[in-house]
């Protein structure tokens, strides 16, 4: 068990945005990375043999892929309208509430990338599997994991 920090509620609060901001920063560059790789499968060659099921999962990629992007840069125009004006704490928490949210789409969004390009290099059963395997996967490793540990620590 962590022994308390010796802080105030205010250096509490900019310690909770400063790691809120570094983590941030690594999802928002692997969401990037993926939204335009999204945008430019559309003009690629091959794309032409994504039939019908391919081209929805590949569209449900992409908006989730912008809405994930949204959501997590969401906490800098927030931060930034309400600078200044003593709701550190309200910042803090919406911007948590914006960073999951995030992840859920970035999570949608990265298994049916999979899912997009199994089906034009295997078969759609293919990647319907990985796409489902990569789903489970991240929400076991982003949500379920943490989620079973904070039960167990606190005792629930």
């Amino acid at each position: 068990m962590n022994p308390p920090r010796d802080e105030s509620a205010a250096e509490r609060l900019d310690r909770n945005m400063g790691e809120l901001l570094q983590e941030l920063r690594v999802a928002q560059t692997g969401v990037q990375i993926l939204f335009a790789f999204l945008l430019t499968l559309a003009f690629q060659q091959r794309f032409s043999e994504v039939d019908k099921f391919g081209r929805v999962v590949y569209v449900v990629a992409l908006v989730c892929s912008l809405l994930s992007s949204g959501f997590l840069i969401a906490p800098v125009g927030y931060h930034r309208l309400v600078f200044r004006r003593a709701m550190k704490e309200e910042v803090v928490r919406t911007a948590n509430v914006f960073a999951l949210t995030g992840m859920v789409f970035l999570s949608i969004a990265l298994g049916g990338a999979l899912t997009v390009i199994l089906d034009v290099m295997f078969s759609k059963e293919t990647a319907m599997a990985g796409g489902v395997v990569a789903l489970v996967f991240l929400v076991v490793l982003w949500f379920a994991i943490p989620w079973v540990r904070l039960r167990t620590k606190r005792g629930d």
